[in-house]
């Protein structure tokens, strides 16, 4: 069994897209040599935006509403794939196709099943390269975020480091330089962050400091990275470019991690300090100590617990629906989550 460490590298549409959403074809040939090279050290998924740029153009009177997005993704994910395949062949490696959808998250076998599958690509020397199922994901492709779905691959894996990849090239100071290491998420991390200029893609700047929050909360390494300077990857890898978010010490199970890792994208419920307090002493949570019910979420599925100052304090799965305990918010013994199913971030 391959006992490398797991790599997931995460390019956005702006990296490897023209401003007209066609394939980029000397950047993508620059990503194989750059992923070829760290190929035999690490087990690595490439999750990889753009399908619904690369297709655009082959849908008539392209307007951008949900179904014309979802056609444009269901053509442009075989160009782009073909388009990979072709680079990374120089090389003598392969590639897989894997389209994953928010389910393949929330249900502990589903997730265990797309465990083996890519145990069994590595094994081969194949590459997965990850992507939201955009043809039958039934929300907006606007909620649909491959920073989301690259820290969901890296939590439940374990990954040892998450790089995304940006056209800005890492996470810039209010002078427009690049910071080069953060080692706290306080105020001022998030403070320094513009508007967007990328019309391209989904996923804003806000939105990878999110994600790198929660993955080095999981112990990963996140580097927000570009390639807009030769050897941008390799480098970035080394720490001599981009924005390195130092990994928290974690001792988090499998399970645990994975509990954590399916939190990123359902409701959220703020409770006050005595059930932080509870919480940190490995008790459930009970519904007299949630203070606000924001989202909706089902039984079942993952909720994040945040404190009275939104910070996030654990993930958790929810017992009840967000409708059932806003109803039941102020009984007595009414369990929101088990102890055994809330991960403390």
């Amino acid at each position: 069994m391959n006992m490398n460490p797991v790599l997931i590298l995460k390019f956005g549409t702006a990296s490897i897209t023209k401003p007209n959403g066609e394939p980029n074809e000397p950047v993508m040939v620059d990503i194989a040599r750059q992923v070829a090279a760290l190929h035999p050290h690490y087990r690595i998924v490439l999750v990889s935006s753009g399908a619904v740029g690369a297709g655009k153009g082959l849908i008539q009177n392209y307007r951008g509403d949900i179904t014309q997005r979802k056609a444009a993704a269901a053509v442009g994910n075989l160009l782009l794939l073909n388009q990979y395949s072709r680079f990374f062949s120089i090389y003598g490696i392969s590639i897989a196709q894997s389209l994953c959808e928010r389910h393949h998250f929330a249900n502990r076998d589903q997730f265990l099943q797309l465990k083996q599958t890519y145990e069994e690509l590595w094994a081969n020397g194949i590459i997965p390269i990850a992507n939201e199922n955009d043809v039958v994901s039934n929300r907006e492709l606007r909620f649909s975020d491959n920073d989301e779905l690259a820290t969901l691959i890296a939590a439940g894996f374990g990954a040892e480091s998450l790089m995304l990849c940006t056209s800005v090239g890492g996470l810039l100071d209010a002078d427009g330089q690049i910071i080069r290491r953060v080692t706290t998420f306080d105020e001022g991390v998030f403070g320094v962050v513009r508007p967007e200029k990328s019309a391209a893609g989904l996923g804003g700047m806000a939105s990878k400091l999110t994600f790198a929050k929660l993955a080095t909360r999981l112990g990963i390494r996140v580097v927000i990275f570009g390639l807009n300077e030769p050897d941008g990857l390799t480098r970035a890898m080394r720490g001599e470019v981009g924005t390195e978010f130092v990994a928290q010490e974690t001792t988090l199970s499998a399970r645990s991690r994975w509990l954590g890792s399916g939190s990123l994208t359902v409701g959220r419920v703020r409770v006050d300090a005595g059930a932080v307090r509870a919480l940190g002493q490995r008790r459930s949570l009970l519904a007299v100590g949630v203070r606000a019910v924001l989202g909706e979420f089902a039984a079942g599925e993952m909720i994040e617990i945040i404190d009275e100052q939104d910070v996030t304090v654990a993930v958790a799965r929810a017992r009840l629906s967000s409708v059932t305990l806003m109803e039941q918010l102020h009984q007595q013994n009414v369990d929101v989550a088990n102890a055994s199913d809330i991960v403390l971030l």
